[in-house]
């Protein structure tokens, strides 16, 4: 009997994206073999870089990177982008300049083709809304693709299309992976702000925090939609968890806190689950 073609499928999240991290950290010790990465908008940065080195170095690596981020090494956003981006009647406030250093001094192979794993990262068509699955050619192009947060970042242009956040049609690309012929897949999931007093209150970090309570919800979806057809894991994300998207300021505890816990899920026979968590992916703890 032929074994059944296993993806990972990393959900988009903003900072934290950091959760995945740990995750992929316990993970490439778990002798676990993958056969594609599927990712969306951070998912498809953190799945990008997994794929260009898929063992526990290579994630160590990649959380050493990440505790080293601040807020500003990916959204720089000040006054004055602000005013400049409303002067010259824009459509992005920032350019993604610091974000595509990132991408080309960590990744070791620029292009689909030559990654030690097969890689999909989706992105969005502006003007149809459609997901678009991106799998060969330029890593660093399409990564900027499907990080294009609309409004913050520009739309990139690729073969004849304008293509944003991945996050905007499919935050966690579950059909993407069963497209390409996935017969178990494994989700990532960045998991949401469960445990927020209060909503962000700058513009940008507001607008990723709807988007990722929306997410939260069409995964729950999702995972109903095709559980039926495949076998879908999806490793637990934290929970309670106080952090917004937009901050970096708990990047090293959020990655200590999900390898963990991730490590526990493991050693429980977590891979061996399939199915919605018995804890909803989408919920909140009220204080009242």
């Amino acid at each position: 009997m032929s074994q059944a073609r296993t993806a990972l499928v990393l959900s988009g999240g903003g900072s934290l994206g950091a959760v995945q991290v740990g995750m992929l950290q316990a993970l490439s010790r778990a002798n676990l073999e993958v056969d594609l990465v599927v990712g969306a908008s951070v998912g498809a940065l953190n799945g990008a870089f997994y794929a260009d080195d898929p063992t526990p170095a290579g994630t160590d690596r990649l959380a050493e990177l990440w505790r080293g981020l601040r807020r500003k090494d990916v959204f720089p956003l000040t006054l004055w982008s602000g005013i400049k981006a409303l002067l010259l009647g824009s459509d992005h406030l920032i350019e993604p300049t610091r974000l595509r250093r990132i991408v080309r001094n960590t990744l070791h192979h620029a292009r689909f083709e030559d990654l030690p794993l097969p890689l999909h990262v989706v992105a969005t068509n502006v003007l149809s809304g459609q997901a678009v699955m991106l799998s060969e050619g330029d890593v660093e192009t399409a990564l900027l693709a499907s990080t294009a947060i609309p409004v913050v970042f520009p739309a990139v242009q690729l073969d004849g299309r304008y293509l944003v956040d991945g996050g905007v049609s499919t935050n966690t690309p579950i059909a993407s992976a069963v497209e390409l012929g996935a017969q178990r897949i494994i989700v990532l999931p960045t998991g949401m702000s469960c445990a927020m007093l209060e909503p962000p209150r700058n513009m940008a970090a507001l607008a990723l925090h709807v988007m990722g309570l929306q997410s939260m919800r069409q995964l729950d979806r999702e995972v109903e939609r095709y559980g039926g057809q495949v076998r879908i894991t999806v490793v637990p994300p934290l929970c309670p968890l106080s952090a917004s998207v937009f901050d970096f300021s708990q990047t090293a505890a959020l990655i200590y806190r999900a390898a963990k816990q991730t490590y526990e899920w493991l050693g429980s026979g977590g891979l061996d689950s399939s199915g919605p968590l018995h804890v909803p992916l989408a919920h909140h703890h009220y204080r009242r």
